[in-house]
């Protein structure tokens, strides 16, 4: 290994100066003279009091009295000492009878130490420049190459992910397989005259794989691939974000056929002419290069562009057109057999215990994403540590799953005991209605131990994944979330804020079935109200209103009627089976949780109940 010793010899250097300085600076002998004129000098030589006088080649006049006084000053550049005394009054006999005269060279030590304290703060400040030059120009971060590209290239023989570490999302693995084959195999599809898409735009929800699967192409390909995000285009001076798009490109294009990987490409491929800074935004100049660069007048490269992003509604258009990004490829939430499959992929080389049913796992998980599936089998794994155990078991899977879905228990949480009732009734009312209804998600487990921000919580699981949604099964929700204000008024005559996010998420429920689902019978099929995007602000700021007054009464009434009439089917079947709301009330404030089975023995009359 080559020795860093020259290469830093000037540091080294400077540093040994510098300690000279200080040396110098710290340990020479302190002067204590007081500073006087020439004229002063002049008096103390004319009334005999001067005992040593010494004068140096560059004019300073040090003197001692009989006294033991010392003076200091300095005498006129162009006149000798004598002369300048007897300017002054001073006679020549007064100014022999000094006791000891003489004319002293500057020492070494002094002329090198003068030099020293002028010159070594110059040379740190130039050190300090030279080190935060050499800082700024280390690695591929240049401090005056704005202009280069940030993005990193691998290589073909640097180990990577492959299509068997991805799993849940085979129609996007597919359509990424194609892209693959030609890279490895390009004759086999020019022979049809078919031609390369020129991009692929990844789309998905955060969480989903997108770049997961842009490693995994990257190592089936075997090609380079070159990696950046979307923001690193963009910096404060005008004019980096297009050059960097350029030398990406040239890059690119030098080590062809390769891919180019822009992760949320959302932050320079928005909208044009949307945002505040006018038509000449540093973002349009940028997303301008792109544009020409993936199909401008050099079309002739074997260069793919793959992008991802989960706001595919604000790019422009231009970017979204075919010869540009000809293929949108969706990667979506898994269903239950991509989760099963994602499970696989994480429990892979952990200790499983023998009681670890993956596909119940994948059933207990809907709406999951690739990354929340991961961080379920890490937490699970991290339980597991905590407790000692050398396999992972289903009981921490399941805790894990709670963890995610409601937040961690929080078990020091003081309550008391009235106040323990009155959350065992809420969650016992949400249970025993959801139960008593036919298209309400099946209840797994309600607690009254808090997790998160939540006192209580009952949890249902729908049986299988679901893309349609009727209108019974949303009647059935409001009930089921009226189910625990019911219970209050029943039980105590009062109600609490207990209830505060099930009414939030009733009415939000009833709004959609109302102006977005056309579920209002009184209001015929149609929708009410747009939505207003402005991209740059944020998200739904304002909605529009495209009805009237009338309208929007009747709207209000029609969300009324669905929540009044929710709460009414609640409350009739929890007065209808009061003693069983009693009996899950009384088992949650004793055992503070009850899974699936003591709920349906309890709803089916297989527990003898107590009479209310």
């Amino acid at each position: 290994m080559r020795s860093a010793l020259p290469k830093n010899a000037f540091v080294y250097l400077l540093i040994f100066v510098a300690s000279i300085a200080l040396f110098y600076s710290f340990f020479a002998a302190p002067d204590n003279a007081e500073d006087i004129s020439l004229s002063q000098v002049a008096r103390l030589v004319k009334e005999g009091r001067v005992a040593d006088l010494s004068l140096t080649n560059d004019g300073i006049i040090r003197l001692t009295t009989f006294e033991g006084k010392r003076y200091i000053s300095r005498k006129e550049p162009n006149l000798g000492f004598s002369e300048t005394m007897i300017n002054l009054g001073a006679t020549p006999e007064q100014i022999a009878n000094i006791d000891e005269f003489k004319v002293l060279r500057p020492s070494m030590w002094e002329n090198w130490g003068i030099v020293l304290i002028q010159i070594v703060p110059l040379l740190l400040i130039g050190l300090f420049l030279v080190f935060m030059l050499r800082q700024a120009q280390s690695g591929n971060n240049q401090a005056l190459s704005f202009g280069k590209s940030r993005a990193r290239m691998f290589t073909g023989d640097r180990p990577a992910s492959t299509f068997d570490d991805v799993a849940g999302a085979d129609e996007a693995k597919q359509e990424l397989q194609e892209v693959v084959e030609f890279l490895k195999d390009p004759e086999r599809f020019t022979a049809l005259g078919a031609r390369i898409p020129k991009g692929l735009l990844l789309v998905g929800a955060p969480g989903t794989g997108k770049t997961l699967m842009a490693r995994a192409v990257a190592g089936e390909a075997g090609v380079p691939f070159f990696s950046i995000s979307g923001s690193e285009f963009v910096e404060m001076f005008v004019g980096v974000g297009a050059s960097r798009v350029r030398d990406l490109f040239d890059q690119a294009k030098r080590n062809s056929p390769c891919i180019v990987f822009v992760d949320e490409i959302d932050a320079v491929g928005r909208q044009r002419g949307a945002g505040l800074g006018g038509s000449h935004d540093e973002r349009e100049q940028t997303l301008n290069q792109i544009l020409v660069e993936m199909d401008g007048f050099d079309t002739d490269t074997k260069v793919i562009v793959l992008a991802a992003t989960n706001r595919p509604d604000i790019l422009d258009p231009a970017l979204l057109r075919p010869g540009r990004f000809d293929r949108r490829v969706i990667i979506d939430r898994p269903d239950r057999r991509g989760r099963e499959a994602i499970l696989g992929v994480h429990v892979r080389g952990k200790p499983l215990g023998p009681d670890v049913d993956i596909p119940t796992l994948a059933k207990q998980t809907p709406g999951f994403t690739g990354a929340d599936i991961e961080n379920l089998v890490n937490e699970a794994a991290i339980l597991a540590a905590r407790r000692n155990k050398k396999m992972i078991n289903m009981e921490e899977f399941q805790e894990a799953v709670e963890r995610l879905i409601a937040g961690p228990e929080r078990r020091s949480r003081l309550i008391s005991e009235k106040e323990k009732e009155i959350i065992a009734y809420h969650e016992a009312g949400h249970a025993l209605v959801m139960l008593n209804l036919e298209n309400a998600d099946p209840v797994h487990k309600v607690s009254i131990v808090a997790r998160g921000m939540m006192g209580g919580y009952t949890l249902s699981l729908p049986e299988d994944d679901q893309t349609l949604q009727s209108k019974a099964k949303f009647e059935d929700e409001l009930a089921g979330l009226l189910g625990g204000r019911a219970a209050e008024e029943i039980r105590f005559g009062d109600i609490t804020t207990g209830a505060s996010n099930d009414l939030r998420q009733a009415t939000r429920l009833a709004r959609a079935m109302v102006t977005e689902y056309g579920m209002a019978e009184s209001l015929g099929q149609r929708t009410f109200g747009q939505k207003e995007e402005l991209i740059f602000l944020g998200r739904e700021i304002a909605e529009q209103r495209d009805y009237s007054e009338e309208v929007a009464t009747l709207i209000d009434r029609e969300i009324k009627g669905l929540i009044d009439k929710a709460y009414e089917r609640a409350m009739q079947i929890l007065q209808a089976q009061r003693d069983k709301l009693d009996a899950i009330a009384n088992l949650l404030v004793e055992k503070e949780t009850i899974e699936n089975e003591e709920l349906l023995a309890i709803v089916k009359g297989e527990v003898k109940l107590a009479s209310a």
